[in-house]
């Protein structure tokens, strides 16, 4: 009786281990919900910056710097950006929250405050959309000098 306890413990560990069964989380291929539409990568709607950083060379301590990022719909889809978020709260973006078509074009406006900063400064923009790729890096890159 014993070595049939220990033999049905071996069983299940082994099934519990075997890397060729996959959970149901790993094998569900639903979309996860966004509020941003699925669209097949070949149609997917592609986000074509003129340029993803910006160097603002040097700032007194407590100016701000603003620059909007130019970019293009190349791809085949309407194209909706759903979020953009900064690294910290000096960093503040402002992006189109209506759909932007094909071929059309459009910029997020990015606003950085030095106040309180010093140094030099690498502030990321993280775009998220139903673009291809799905996320996108913005940099505004400077130094900020002491206030005198």
């Amino acid at each position: 009786m014993k070595k049939i306890f220990i033999l049905s413990a071996a069983v299940v560990v082994f099934a519990a281990c075997n890397p060729e069964q996959k959970s149901a989380q790993e094998t569900d291929t639903t979309v996860q919900s966004t509020n941003v539409p699925a669209v097949l990568a070949a149609d997917a709607p592609v986000m074509k910056f003129e340029k993803d950083t910006y160097l603002f060379d040097k700032i007194t301590q407590g100016e701000s710097v603003s620059y909007e990022f130019k970019f293009k719909n190349t791809g085949k889809t309407p194209l909706i950006i759903s979020n953009a978020t900064a690294t910290c709260g000096c960093t503040i973006p402002e992006y189109p929250t209506k759909p932007i078509q094909p071929n059309a074009e459009g910029t997020i406006k990015v606003v950085f405050n030095s106040e309180g900063k010093m140094g030099l400064q690498d502030k990321v923009v993280t775009v998220t959309s139903n673009a291809n790729p799905s996320t996108t890096f913005l940099h505004l890159i400077g130094e900020v000098i002491e206030k005198k």
